[in-house]
């Protein structure tokens, strides 16, 4: 769900980039080799109200993971953000991270899809999937981008492949979260 590669041959799936290197190079099209926030960054997303939002704001002044969802009717995708939608947000304010999705469809439809899921924190839309067009991505993606350096990128290989959330978590700080939601059972 997080990535930004267009050619899967050339470029690993996944990949860590060091919080003190140089911008990431990115390959994404005719941009091939540009970092991602100036590949980017000027293409706007909307919000829940369908406010106009600079995609390069969302992480220019904070550091942040980008989730890239398929569309809000994608059944994988909405579970995987209802696991989302279980991170504490004092886990994420302790780190300094904010967590942002980002899905293909109307913003007409992020309130409703937020109810279903139970997600709090920020979302957005690309209804014309111009950032997906140019990042080249066709599935999901995750980036967690911080000023205009790139420090992980994953890009999924088939709908199934979401790289585990707390595996993205921890590259950023975010202490662990439990994601079972089963109730204990009490031997006596």
């Amino acid at each position: 769900m997080l990535g930004a590669m267009a050619d899967l041959a050339l470029a690993p799936v996944t990949r860590q980039v060091s919080g003190r290197a140089a911008p990431a190079a990115v390959p994404s099209g005719p941009e091939r080799g540009q970092p991602l926030a100036a590949t980017v960054a000027e293409l706007s997303v909307l919000d829940a109200s369908g406010r106009q939002v600079p995609f390069g704001a969302l992480f220019r002044e904070r550091r942040v993971i980008v989730v890239f969802v398929r569309h809000f009717l994608c059944y994988i995708c909405k579970e995987y953000v209802e696991d989302l939608a279980k991170i504490p947000k004092s886990f994420l304010q302790e780190a300094n991270v904010t967590l942002i999705v980002i899905g293909q469809s109307s913003y007409h439809h992020i309130e409703p899809f937020c109810k279903l899921t139970g997600y709090s924190h920020e979302i957005y839309v690309d209804p014309e999937r111009e950032i997906y067009k140019k990042l080249g991505m066709k599935r999901g993606e995750e980036i967690a981008p911080s000023g205009n350096n790139i420090h992980f990128i994953h890009r999924d290989r088939n709908r199934l492949d979401h790289k585990p959330i707390n595996s993205v978590l921890q590259l950023v700080g975010v202490q662990h979260v439990d994601f079972t939601s089963r109730s204990s059972v009490i031997h006596v």
